[in-house]
């Protein structure tokens, strides 16, 4: 059976990897980056063509795919002037593998459905170069029938796809996910900053936590940081700021409210404004212990 064409907009880290691993498994691919050396490495391994607009692309594609930074920027690639729902035809899937807003995420499928297309949120787990070797962890939220049909494909791309429910349920998961992952590393960063303030000793601190149920790879990340020195949690404090903004939201968007998330959505945001947005997360304890009340 003839592999499906796919097009894929965004060559960033995640995305070149991953349109790297589709390419050496023989898929056909039809691509668009604003970095055009990047869609320029695509072409030259050959089975791939550039579009010059997401109209084009999606005409062209049976599986379109996003890897893109925020839901404002896949809106407007969806919806704006030569975007995609102009051109994707009947039948074929949007898959947005990027964080986005849950209910951002809906509004473009129940727009999509009346054209009779499919969409499916799948949101990422694990580094580019697990992307790079079709190892990702997939969060996959959209109907039954859509998921069944883009799922062979997903299958090159994570080593674990999960279906999670309906439209929404992937972006929903990966937020919640993100939520708890990044407030255990600002509660933690903060709590070595508290050590190194006080005179007590960071390995020591880090050797009596992790005897205890506190202990987890986070903590060894910030631990990593703020008694080594080495920053080695490959996720910036700007994508973390992003997605706690997106996790209040969706939590606003629910009826209710997280005090806990405001809260660590405040300190990444105040990070941010100190010119520390392209550090990993655990470099927030710099923050920490120069912070004055």
């Amino acid at each position: 059976m003839k592999k499906p064409t796919i097009g894929f907009i965004g060559l960033g880290l995640m995305g070149a990897n991953m349109v790297e691993n589709l390419q050496t498994r023989g898929f056909e691919l039809i691509v668009m980056d604003l970095n055009k050396d990047a869609v320029a490495t695509v072409i030259a391994r050959g089975n791939a063509t550039a579009a010059t607009s997401p109209k084009e692309l999606a005409e062209k594609s049976d599986i379109v795919m996003l890897a893109l930074t925020t839901s404002a920027v896949v809106e407007k690639v969806v919806y704006g002037e030569e975007g995609i729902i102009a051109g994707i035809k009947e039948g074929a899937v949007l898959v947005d593998f990027g964080t986005s807003i849950p209910a951002s995420t809906r509004k473009i499928g129940k727009d999509l459905a009346e054209k009779g297309v499919g969409m499916i949120d799948a949101p990422l787990g694990r580094t580019p170069a697990h992307a790079k070797d079709g190892l990702l962890n997939i969060m996959a939220g959209g109907d039954k029938e859509t998921f069944d049909k883009v799922k062979p494909v997903l299958d090159v791309q994570g080593e674990n796809v999960f279906h999670l429910g309906p439209l929404g349920a992937g972006h929903t998961t990966k937020l919640i996910n993100n939520f708890m992952g990044m407030t255990t590393v600002v509660a933690m960063s903060q709590a070595f900053a508290a050590a190194k303030l006080s005179g007590v000793d960071g390995q020591q601190l880090f050797d009596i936590m992790s005897a205890g149920p506190s202990n987890s790879p986070f903590m060894k990340f910030c631990k990593n940081y703020a008694v080594d020195n080495v920053s080695d949690l490959g996720f910036s404090i700007a994508n973390a700021n992003k997605d706690l903004g997106y996790f209040v939201q969706m939590m606003n968007d629910l009826g209710t409210t997280s005090q806990i998330a405001e809260a660590t959505s405040a300190n990444l945001q105040a990070a941010v404004a100190a010119d520390m947005g392209a550090e990993n997360v655990p470099v927030i304890f710099d923050y920490f212990t120069e912070l004055k009340k």
